[in-house]
């Protein structure tokens, strides 16, 4: 679909139309890779715009945090940006930017711990019996005059954000975002087994909470608009603009 502005939607963000998705999105994004290491700042937009959403998701689902989120992305992308070049494709791309965004997302959480005088998180290192919690009650009442969907929404996010830690960016990553048991161990440089597990207790979690109905609003959660989408990238492309000296 088309916009006033020569660009064409991509979910809920917005494409360039000058550089379509290809069918081979690895292929692609070998091609976008080449093409910003040359100096195509476009290059690099169209790759933005390409995993916004993603990488916003998975900041999110560690920071809790939609501002701070939004910060952790844009730094991430400045690191990608300089350090391209150093990427061999021995995984994919969007995997090698998730571990840059959740490595950002996890740093950014340890400061913050710090600042406030207690134990930083160890997600990786936590045994499973430590992070076996239950969800709290549910933090917000449902008005009669909201619509049903609308407010489901706003349940889930507020249960999955209830989630333990660890748990949390798992299961956004598996059932938000839809990557697979793969993927996700790539991305979070965990075993796929620990992947596994580390889903299953967190969708327990959510049924013992929730009604069967939320699944059919587990798509919706974390929705990413294309105002913050267009933000992000406006943000980054002026940084880059104003370092166009530096190295990649």
């Amino acid at each position: 679909m088309a916009t006033s502005n020569g660009h064409e939607t991509n979910g809920d963000c917005v494409v360039a139309m000058s550089l379509p998705a290809p069918a081979d999105t690895a292929a692609g994004d070998a091609v976008l890779a080449e093409r910003v290491l040359a100096g195509d700042l476009r290059a690099f937009e169209a790759l933005m715009r390409r995993y916004n959403r993603v990488l916003f998701r998975t900041a999110r689902a560690i920071l809790k945090d939609d501002a701070e989120a939004e910060d952790a992305v844009q730094e991430s992308y400045l690191l990608a940006y300089r350090s391209l070049s150093t990427f061999r494709g021995d995984a994919r791309l969007s995997s090698w930017l998730t571990r840059i965004v959740a490595n950002e997302a996890f740093a950014r959480l340890r400061k913050t711990a710090r600042r406030a005088a207690i134990l930083p998180m160890h997600v990786d290192d936590a045994p499973e019996s430590d992070l076996d919690a239950t969800l709290e009650a549910p933090v917000m009442d449902r008005p009669d005059n909201l619509a049903m969907r609308s407010e489901m929404r706003r349940l889930i996010e507020a249960r999955i954000d209830a989630l333990p830690d660890s748990y949390r960016i798992v299961f956004v990553l598996r059932a938000v975002e839809e990557l697979t048991v793969e993927e996700t161990s790539a991305c979070l440089g965990v075993p796929e087994a620990t992947v596994r597990s580390r889903f299953f207790r967190a969708r327990s979690l959510l049924r013992e909470a929730l009604s069967l109905d939320v699944d059919r609003a587990y798509g919706d959660a974390f929705g990413f608009a294309g105002a913050r989408c267009d933000r992000i990238v406006a943000n980054v492309m002026s940084r880059l603009a104003a370092d166009a000296d530096g190295p990649i």
